[in-house]
């Protein structure tokens, strides 16, 4: 087997966000509407609204780094992905949606090679500019997805529902910890790891 590369590493690191928030999401559900939306400690006030956050910051990056691939501007009014802090209202809803944003990070990840990387993605802020090379921006994407996962965990682990492992991603001893959620999600070790 050869070496992976870095641009293989960041692609299984969008395998692990998306592993992570199907884990995460799926114990999520079992919660009641009420107490998905209870009042907790945490950066944010709920479970709702630190999984709201993790997915409206998706938007915004992943529509960055679309339209890098694509050569087109950066979206001209970036706050139109903040519009409503809290954008999906029940954990359905949430989870259709974290989804279909994971899977296209995954499919960006997939066409990165390794001498582009270096490529940067240009972002409009309010007032400035924002130019990151794709390799530091996906690492503050993913670091952004655990921090706040970590977070919504905690907090689930304060409910009836026990909060998933989701540290069982990359040894590869651990396959059959991730058997199920890995048939779920129509992903196969070898899918992932070559």
């Amino acid at each position: 087997m050869k070496t992976p590369t870095l641009s293989h590493h960041l692609l299984t690191e969008a395998y692990n966000n998306a592993w992570a928030n199907h884990r995460l999401h799926k114990a999520c559900a079992q919660l009641t509407q009420d107490e998905f939306q209870a009042a907790r400690t945490g950066f944010f006030p709920s479970i709702k609204a630190t999984l709201n956050h993790n997915l409206t910051v998706d938007w915004f990056y992943i529509d960055a780094l679309e339209r890098e691939l694509r050569g087109a501007e950066p979206h001209p009014n970036y706050l139109s992905f903040f519009e409503r802090d809290e954008p999906c209202a029940n954990c359905a809803g949430l989870r259709a949606e974290q989804r279909d944003a994971d899977r296209r990070l995954i499919d960006y990840c997939k066409q990165l090679k390794d001498e582009e990387l270096g490529r940067y993605v240009t972002i409009l802020r309010t007032g400035s500019v924002q130019r990151d090379r794709r390799h530091r921006l996906l690492a503050h994407l993913f670091q952004h997805q655990t921090h706040h996962r970590g977070q919504a965990h905690a907090m689930l682990s304060g409910t009836r529902i026990a909060p998933p492992q989701l540290d069982e991603f990359y040894s590869a001893g651990e396959a059959g910890l991730r058997a199920q959620d890995f048939a779920e999600l129509g992903w196969t070790e070898e899918m992932i790891w070559g």
